[in-house]
């Protein structure tokens, strides 16, 4: 599912990445940990195709060579293959909920009978039939973080990347929102690969990598 070896990004002469090795099955959920700085985030970016290594030997997703797509090509890939999930949500504040699901789905040019079918069936899934037409102020952490998970999910992506995905979340909403996951997994059989510093959710994983100083060292 994702290939990427001796991963480089350098920030000026600082190396952020030194040389990542990754290989991710599909429909496996792995948990990348490490101390603030580690080079997480960056990694995760790398792999989600928001940015580019300064250098590698190989970086695939489901046999596709990301490094030799073109701009408009990557747009398309990312928009069809990848689901993002952020520690803020990032929902837009003037849609209501059930168009925030929609947008990723309307850029990929699909029907909108389609999409919005798609998005009620995805938001009835989360729990949240009863809350479409609520706005992202109106909605709580744990509805938005749903949301958010709903719209990662509107194209059927191969791939969810997920950074710090309940980070902004109590305790119990954390809790629900691993579990959903996985049971996201089981029944769309999709790839996650999630940063995070949250152990109960590093720990449920199928496997938990660790970052320290720009390198995995441990799985």
């Amino acid at each position: 599912m994702i290939k990427a070896e001796n991963i480089h990004k350098y920030y000026g002469e600082l190396e952020v990445l030194k040389g990542v090795d990754l290989y991710i099955k599909k429909s496996e959920i792995v948990a990348i940990v490490g101390p603030s700085g580690a080079g997480k985030t960056t990694l995760l970016q790398i792999l989600g195709t928001l940015d580019k290594p300064s250098a590698s030997d190989a970086l695939a997703i489901n046999d596709t060579d990301i490094e030799k797509l073109g701009d408009k090509a990557l747009s398309k890939f990312r928009n069809k293959h990848i689901g993002f999930i952020f520690q803020f949500h990032q929902l837009l504040p003037e849609f209501t909920a059930l168009e925030n699901v929609c947008i990723p789905g309307f850029i990929a040019n699909r029907s909108r009978k389609n999409v919005e079918a798609e998005a009620e069936k995805l938001l009835s899934f989360m729990g949240l039939s009863d809350r479409k037409d609520h706005k992202p102020s109106e909605l709580s952490g744990g509805e938005q973080q749903r949301v958010a998970v709903a719209r990662a999910l509107i194209n059927k992506p191969d791939v969810i990347f997920a950074d710090e995905p309940s980070g902004n979340l109590d305790t119990v909403s954390s809790r629900k929102l691993h579990e959903l996951f996985f049971t996201l997994r089981d029944k769309f059989q999709q790839t996650f690969v999630i940063v995070t510093h949250n152990q109960e959710l590093a720990q449920m994983a199928d496997r938990k990598l660790e970052m320290k100083d720009g390198k995995i060292i441990q799985s």
